[in-house]
């Protein structure tokens, strides 16, 4: 079972590409970040002619996640993080789906830091915690996978000093990270490439991709009762080349 994780950076703008990655890929579960549209501009039906069903939580113009599966339809068990109830940004939904429970999260970039925003960046982390480990104390196979903003090494990004000063490399944004890990998550990527150099993202702007000058942001996190079954785990890099591509690529699991 393939279980994927793809920031689209616009589900309108990135439909072909993104139906074209299903059809030739066929995950079972494909957990997406930034559809950047409201609920009822959705493609849900674009997606059902190829067999999937989805669920979504939008917002208009910015955010939104949502999780497809692959002949059934995910049964929604949480959308949203408690913890902060002025909070009205899409970032989180969560599954049940195949007998796994699947939580898809866009987690805030938290630039420019310090400020407001690095500081919301690191209450919701507060907040995901909590909820991993009320997913955990369920004993059951979980997946937490999506779009962290969360650079955990310096061997995750191709200059550690050109994105020294940013969010995503902040020691309180790594530390935050650290401890979802600790509380017994597997980062699969990591355990299956324990040197780093893979990169989940590339940057539109200065040939980023053309130099291949990315880093690794998006994730999946795997609770024990899961990473026991993973198998293996990768990028399909080569989606970020082809054209009017999404400027992440997507990153999947396999497992038994």
């Amino acid at each position: 079972m393939k279980i994927a994780t793809y920031n689209i950076n616009g589900i309108k703008a990135r439909l072909p590409r993104l139906l074209e990655w299903l059809e030739e890929t066929r995950p079972a579960v494909a957990c997406l970040q930034e559809i950047k549209t409201q609920d009822e501009g959705f493609p849900a039906d674009e997606f059902e002619k190829l067999g999937y069903h989805a669920i979504w939580h939008g917002q208009k113009s910015f955010n939104g996640v949502a999780i497809l599966a692959d002949g059934t339809k995910p049964v929604e068990v949480r959308r949203g993080l408690e913890g902060d109830p002025e909070d009205e940004q899409s970032r989180y939904l969560e599954a049940e789906v195949f007998g796994l429970r699947v939580a898809c999260i866009y987690l805030p970039n938290g630039n420019p830091q310090p400020g407001p925003k690095f500081e919301y960046k690191l209450r919701w982390m507060e907040r995901l915690r909590a909820r991993m480990a009320e997913i955990a104390a369920e004993e059951v196979p979980a997946i937490v996978t999506g779009d962290f903003n969360v650079i955990p090494h310096d061997t995750d990004v191709w200059a550690p000093a050109a994105m020294a000063g940013d969010a995503l490399m902040q020691p309180e944004s790594r530390d935050g990270y650290f401890r979802l890990l600790g509380d017994g998550w597997t980062d699969a990527l990591a355990t299956h490439n324990p040197r780093g150099g893979v990169w989940t993202y590339w940057d539109y702007q200065a040939g980023a991709w053309q130099k291949d000058q990315g880093f690794r942001i998006d994730h999946a996190l795997l609770s024990p009762e899961l990473a026991d079954r993973l198998e293996a785990c990768g990028v399909d890099k080569a989606r970020r080349g082809r054209e009017k591509a999404s400027d992440h690529a997507p990153v999947w699991v396999e497992l038994k």
